[in-house]
């Protein structure tokens, strides 16, 4: 039998909840702890299971892979070039004019 659902008015939207699937709990946790146990804590909770099964489902399953991060040429080691510094805008007599238009259709439709 599904659970009591609260009387709401007609039309009214009813959100939908699924829990996660074991696979999906373990990629979160992943992203969430670096060490086995971290993640083995994190999936069991988000899906109510033994942590003896989510642990063997996370040795079985791949590692997540590191996000990489951009880096820029002057920050690796070894390096020769400068770190590259903001140009100066030139911020000479600039002016601006800004005119309203009229829109293209009509209001009203």
């Amino acid at each position: 039998m599904s659970p009591k659902r609260p009387d709401l008015p007609a039309g009214a939207i009813r959100p939908r909840s699924d829990p996660p699937t074991l696979d999906e709990a373990i990629f979160a946790a992943q992203g969430l702890a670096h060490d086995l146990e971290g993640q083995t804590e994190i999936a069991s909770m988000l899906m109510g299971l033994p942590r003896d099964q989510v642990r063997e489902s996370i040795l079985s399953s791949p590692p997540r892979p590191m996000p990489r991060m951009p880096r820029m040429m002057a920050d690796l080691p070894g390096s020769s070039r400068p770190a590259p510094s903001p140009k100066p805008r030139d911020v000479g007599d600039r002016r601006v004019t800004v005119e309203r238009r009229p829109p293209r259709f009509p209001a009203g439709g």
